[in-house]
C-alpha cells in the first residue's frame, strides 16, 4: 500500500480514528505533530491543490465561529498567513502521499486515490448538514 504522511492534532480524536483507518487499508503511517511542523506559505498552500480558498479552513476553529475570520471573503495570501499563525484555521488533517498532497479527511478521494473503503459522503459535508458524529466513521470491512 502507501506511505503516508499524516499531519493532524494530537489531541483530535477524529484524526486519531483517520490514522487507524489508513492504517487498517494497509498503508504506513507516518505521524506528525501540525500544531509543531515547520511550515511555509508554499508547503501549506500544496495541499489545498485547486481548492477555493474557503474550503481550506476548518469550519469548528474558534476564529471561524466567533466570525474573526470569514472564509468566504480573505484571500490565498491572508489565509496562509492566518494559518501559520493558527494551526486550528486548517483543514485537517494535512495528508502526503509521494508527490500528492490533501487536505482534509474524504473517503471517496482517498479511496480514489490510495485505497480506502469510502463512507459515502465526506465529515466536512456532514458538520456542513449538523449530522456528523465527529468522526466517528464507519466503513465497511474488507474481504
Amino acid at each position: 500500500m502507501a506511505d503516508v504522511i499524516f499531519f493532524g492534532m494530537p489531541t483530535c480524536p477524529a484524526n486519531a480514528k483517520q490514522k487507524q483507518q489508513l492504517k487498517a487499508a494497509g498503508h504506513a503511517v507516518s505521524e506528525r505533530d501540525l500544531s509543531q511542523e515547520l511550515l511555509t506559505r508554499d508547503t501549506l498552500r500544496a495541499f489545498f491543490g485547486d481548492r477555493p480558498v474557503d474550503e481550506w479552513f476548518n469550519r469548528r476553529a474558534a476564529a471561524v465561529k466567533q466570525g474573526s475570520i470569514d472564509p468566504a471573503t480573505i484571500g490565498a495570501d491572508a489565509a496562509l498567513d492566518a494559518m501559520l499563525a493558527d494551526r486550528e484555521l486548517i483543514r485537517r488533517p494535512l495528508i502526503q502521499a509521494g508527490d500528492r498532497r490533501e487536505a482534509g479527511f474524504d473517503p471517496n478521494i482517498l479511496h480514489a486515490w490510495i485505497g480506502l473503503a469510502p463512507s459515502g459522503e465526506a465529515c466536512d459535508d456532514k458538520h456542513a448538514r449538523g449530522v456528523c458524529d465527529h468522526g466517528h466513521h464507519h466503513f465497511p470491512k474488507r474481504a
